[in-house]
């Protein structure tokens, strides 16, 4: 990864004690020469004396550099030059990979939020449409549990105890329209009906036997 030491997250001292680093690593700066001092280096860089003081003692506790007598740095180490970028080199990386983990997961966390909108928008577009065309059919699967496995349309007489009128029968793939008095309900089976005042729950508690019945239901 080509390393950009000008990035604006790195403190400005460490970006000139990175940039000289790299020139000593370079051999553009050989080991024992020596460095202008810390004003020359200030005005070099644009900062000031004292950032300049800080990017060299950075350099010296790496032992890439040590003082000189009067002003100025000597160069000591071009091993520890490159160790240093290397160091750098790693720590940005592994900087750069979780800076993009974090904005993966803030996108992430974006879309999951749009996602849970565009759903409650639908429910309740479907709950709207559904109170503004009672002719929607509701459905109920028929498992072992119902009373009326084996029984015809007629016997079960839905409309008569619920206020319901059975639509269709869906059968595995087949779907049977306006089944006649006579056809008969199987396990499986998924009952479209349409009520305009009976809810889904008064439909399957009669047809699994926890609504008796004879109550029926007006229109």
């Amino acid at each position: 990864m080509e390393m950009n030491y000008y990035a604006s997250a790195i403190p400005r001292y460490q970006r000139i004690a990175l940039e000289i680093a790299s020139r000593i690593a370079s051999g553009e700066y050989e080991e024992g020469q020596k460095l202008s001092g810390r004003s020359s280096i200030a005005g070099q860089y644009g900062v000031s004396p004292e950032t300049a003081r800080r990017a060299f003692s950075v350099l010296a506790d790496l032992e890439i550099v040590e003082p000189a007598k009067g002003s100025g740095m000597f160069i000591k180490s071009r091993e520890k030059s490159e160790e240093f970028i290397k160091q750098f080199s790693v720590q940005n990386s592994i900087e750069h990979m979780k800076d993009s983990i974090t904005e993966n997961i803030k996108r992430q966390k974006e879309e999951m939020n749009q996602l849970y909108d565009n759903l409650n928008a639908l429910i309740r577009m479907t709950e709207h449409y559904r109170s503004t065309n009672p002719l929607m059919p509701n459905n109920v699967r028929i498992t072992s549990e119902c009373r009326f496995i084996g029984k015809t349309v007629n016997d079960i007489k839905l409309w008569q105890n619920t206020g319901a009128t059975m639509v269709a029968i869906k059968r595995g793939s087949e779907l049977i329209m306006s089944p006649g008095p006579y056809a008969v309900i199987k396990e499986g089976d998924r009952l479209y009906f349409i009520a305009q005042d009976t809810s889904n729950t008064i439909i399957r508690d009669y047809l699994y036997g926890t609504r008796s019945e004879g109550t029926e239901t007006e229109e």
